[in-house]
């Protein structure tokens, strides 16, 4: 008798005494407590869990897929891994009925936590000490909440939330996270005050170009949409999207960048040599016409170094950004913005600075009138290594800041993992220091506040102490 359909801590300390007394899955009847008595009396006593020897995905499919809703999955789990106890190679076949009907439980399973993952929608119940609260009432089709609640947990960490469903319910408060009972649709707001925000940005990134019916049903089945604020606009939006394509038919096309046009059609100077190379104004010149990989093709100019010749720190990012391709200049973006603010809490003065990049030209993807931003490959990063070096030679400081894993690549030559390297000071070649760190963009990204915070304070932390190195 399981006291708790879903529960796979309950399910498993069974199945272990049961496999321990060597009771076959034909002498077992399972049934859950909502299911009354058994017709044969009460749980026969088990033996003592011993050790079973399973595989490990096994385990973890089992502990998806006892949250299925069919109340024959105790007993075609429990015969599952009798089996698999005598045949470690069961789970290979994948014809075996049983293991064909287990992969399609375990992928109904994460279908439907991928599904309440996407369509749960809290709605705002107040704040107390400064800590909002926030409820929702979500259906899922099996037993998912324990699989799901540690997400949320994740991602809102820092308010308090409930999540109710006619199976259980989860609370986050006071960062504890705890279950219950399950509930009722009534026990949660039908809308809050956010609602008119969310449908007005879902209603402003609704595409209707890009529409297409059957896809987004089969992505957002209509048994969500009645817990879905924006579901009522869905229809008006499909059925204007045909009207608003021709709208957008009629506008007028967006003019390429006319300094992109200007630098692309000028009759170039004269490539410098290598040689010829001899100071940055040389190098910035240089860069500006360089055509070692195909970024520059696209690029409105090259953007080198900046900063004092005889700078003692020097800091290197992954590429130029937009604005940065623009105004040819490094670090005046937005993450130009994010670090200007971290070095003056670090107490770094930007002008005794020397600010580069790994890459020199701006890669990115044109989407409508925006050029989205694109990681460089490792070979773009290695080609451009030249260009880095030699401003390295010129300026040698004392110190090299690596802001991100391109930087780090075009400083190392060879991938190095952030994580591995941050927190620690590492000679180079020819007596400079190293500290890495992320990249100012990373800290934009973040959508957790508490989360954002003690990255950036990490990361003021880092350049404080490329500040007392170099000092």
């Amino acid at each position: 008798m399981l006291a708790h359909p879903g529960d796979f801590a309950e399910w498993r300390d069974a199945a272990r005494g049961l496999l321990a007394g060597g009771v076959a899955p034909e002498d077992v009847s399972w049934r859950s407590a909502d299911e009354g008595a058994s017709l044969f009396g009460g749980t026969a006593p088990l033996a003592a869990p011993g050790t079973v020897a399973l595989p490990r995905e096994l385990l973890a499919m089992a502990d998806r897929v006892i949250c299925h809703r069919d109340a024959a999955v105790p007993a075609r789990l429990y015969r599952i891994v009798w089996r698999a106890a005598r045949d470690l190679q069961l789970l290979a076949r994948r014809t075996d009925p049983d293991i064909d009907w287990l992969r399609k439980a375990d992928k109904a399973i994460r279908r439907d936590v991928h599904k309440m993952h996407a369509f749960v929608r809290f709605r705002r119940l107040g704040e107390d000490a400064g800590r909002e609260s926030f409820a929702a009432w979500f259906e899922p089709d099996h037993r998912i909440l324990r699989l799901t609640a540690p997400f949320f947990q994740r991602r809102f960490y820092g308010m308090d939330w409930a999540i109710v469903t006619p199976d259980a319910r989860a609370i986050w408060h006071k960062e504890a996270l705890v279950y219950g009972a399950g509930g009722t649709k009534d026990e949660v707001p039908d809308s809050d005050v956010v609602e008119d925000q969310w449908r007005t940005y879902y209603g402003a990134i609704f595409n209707p170009a890009r529409v297409k019916v059957d896809a987004m049903r089969a992505e957002m089945p209509k048994k969500y949409w009645k817990n879905l604020p924006e579901a009522r606009d869905i229809a008006p939006l499909l059925a204007a999207a045909e009207a608003r394509v021709e709208r957008m038919r009629e506008a007028a096309v967006s003019m390429a960048n006319p300094l992109t046009d200007k630098w692309r059609t000028r009759v170039a100077d004269e490539l410098l040599l290598d040689d010829d190379i001899q100071t940055l104004a040389d190098v910035a010149r240089a860069v500006d016409r360089c055509n070692r990989c195909p970024i520059r093709c696209n690029a409105t100019q090259g953007v080198a170094g900046e900063g004092p010749a005889d700078a003692q720190i020097m800091l290197v990012g992954e590429q130029p950004g937009d604005q940065e391709d623009l105004q040819g200049r490094p670090f005046v973006g937005p993450a130009g913005q994010a670090l200007d603010q971290a070095l003056a809490e670090a107490g770094l003065d930007r002008k005794r600075l020397f600010l580069t990049n790994a890459v020199k030209h701006f890669k990115y993807e044109p989407r409508g009138k925006r050029r989205l931003h694109q990681n460089p490959t490792a070979g773009e990063i290695d080609i451009c290594r030249w260009w880095l070096d030699k401003e390295r030679a010129l300026v040698q400081p004392k110190l090299i800041v690596t802001l991100g894993g391109s930087a780090l690549r075009g400083v190392m030559g060879k991938n190095m993992s952030v994580t591995s390297m941050r927190g620690a000071v590492h000679e180079l070649a020819g007596g400079a220091k190293l500290v890495a760190t992320i990249h100012p963009s990373f800290l934009l990204r973040l959508p957790d506040r508490t989360r954002a915070a003690e990255e950036r304070a990490m990361f003021v932390a880092d350049l404080a102490q490329a500040r007392a190195l170099a000092a």
